[in-house]
């Protein structure tokens, strides 16, 4: 059985709020999984849809596999390098703060 996978990476979102998104599509048909992303309202819905179209054209162009075949193995939300920023606050001080990225990465394969 071939696995074919996409990867996106340097999203700029925490991966503890992409990884909500991820756990909805785990196991699921790629069809079912593109209307759960497509439905959430999380803003991590459309980023992950983006990344398992890719994975599914690459099933397609390189696997000649049908759409309707394939099945969502696995969806890991990794840590990407983290911006670091200060925000000012009181008596001239700062504080700093992380604005956080993610890496995604999702595999398909035949049911």
């Amino acid at each position: 059985m071939k696995r074919y996978r996409a990867i996106t990476r340097y999203v700029r979102i925490s991966p503890r709020k992409a990884r909500l998104a991820a756990g909805l599509i785990r196991g699921l048909s790629v069809e079912k999984a593109e209307l759960q992303l497509q439905y959430c309202g999380l803003r991590a819905g459309p980023l992950l849809k983006k990344t398992l179209r890719s994975a599914v054209a690459n099933a397609e162009t390189q696997g000649e596999m049908r759409r309707e075949d394939l099945v969502v193995l696995e969806v890991r939300v990794d840590e990407g390098p983290r911006m670091k920023r200060i925000k000012p606050c009181r008596r001239g001080s700062s504080h700093p703060f992380m604005k956080r990225m993610s890496h995604f990465t999702i595999v398909v394969s035949e049911r």
